[in-house]
């Protein structure tokens, strides 16, 4: 496993990282989860990621049982706030009380002192930045929290975060987490040079764009059986990669990767490395070979002329 630096900060992560979204404590047995975080461990990933709201914490339950035999300097745990947690109006957003109560449900469910990372899943146009990111001061100085992440913010609020920072002598936000891969290139533009400027990395989730980019799904082909688009929860996450020009770009994608003799969704994660501001490309798993299979992209080298090629491909219309 290769491991880089999260934005300007001293921490290490392994350029994999496995998620638990739409996966643990829902559609995938607890015990298959278990054996699939240890196969990862093993690997050398040393980054999990997981959130309060899948699956109502108990994907936070699945990950915490699963690292628990393992030395907690060992790993870097990521969880998040944001998202509701129950029905009333306090529950869900940034607020410093939403932070300081589910900071502590998270704890108790991890069954841990303290996380690597504390997500805030997304902007919350309701609370002042400056109340959020003094909450998550105040509890990276009890020694709950290590680093303060964000995910899917803006560069202008990613901006406004490192200013009030700044302003009020808060520790900064070291990382994002934005969806990227070939299919979603939002990124390029703002996002990654503000991450460049401020020390801010990128932990991308959705690499794979749902399993679009594993070659899986075909155009005019039929739906596998088992697979996301063939769930009724999960489909709505998965259809807008579905379209017959995005197909038509996966079978060209598909290509390039029979040229290189790896497969496609190794090809896309080599691809997401090729940027320095991102720090790890965050996976989704449900068995142990499907870790295996994108772990192996580590060591995958694109040549310019090939990153041309698929620069061409993906800018058709």
């Amino acid at each position: 496993m290769n491991y880089r630096r999260l934005g300007k900060s001293g921490l290490k992560v392994s350029e994999i990282s496995l998620g638990s979204w739409l996966t643990y404590g829902d559609s995938v047995e607890r015990d298959g989860a278990v054996k699939t975080i240890d196969f990862a461990y093993e690997a050398g990933v040393n980054f999990f990621d997981t959130a309060n709201v899948y699956n109502r914490g108990e994907a936070e339950k699945v990950v915490g049982e699963a690292l628990r035999k393992y030395p907690r300097e060992s790993y870097v745990l990521a969880t998040k706030v944001f998202g509701p947690m129950g029905e009333g109006p306090n529950d869900k957003g940034l607020s410093r009380k939403h932070i300081f109560e589910q900071l502590h449900a998270s704890l108790k469910r991890l069954r841990l002192d303290y996380v690597d990372i504390y997500y805030c899943h997304r902007y919350d146009p309701e609370t002042p930045v400056e109340e959020t990111l003094k909450a998550i001061d105040d509890l990276i100085r009890q020694g709950k929290i290590l680093y303060a992440g964000v995910s899917e913010w803006s560069a202008a609020q990613l901006e406004e975060a490192v200013r009030v920072a700044d302003r009020n002598l808060l520790d900064r936000i070291i990382v994002n987490q934005p969806v990227y891969n070939m299919l979603n290139r939002y990124i390029e533009k703002e996002v990654i040079p503000v991450g460049e400027k401020h020390g801010i990395g990128q932990v991308v989730f959705s690499p794979l764009a749902q399993g679009v980019l594993t070659g899986k799904y075909r155009k005019g082909g039929k739906i596998p059986e088992g697979s996301r688009a063939s769930n009724p929860e999960q489909k709505k996450f998965i259809d807008r990669f579905l379209t017959d020009e995005k197909l038509d770009k996966v079978e060209k994608l598909s290509g390039i990767a029979a040229d290189y003799n790896i497969k496609l969704s190794q090809l896309a994660l080599a691809w997401i490395l090729r940027q320095e501001n991102i720090a790890s490309a965050l996976i989704g798993a449900s068995r142990p070979e499907q870790v295996e299979e994108n772990i192996r992209a580590i060591d995958i080298n694109l040549t310019n002329e090939t990153l041309e090629d698929i620069s061409n491909i993906l800018s058709e219309d």
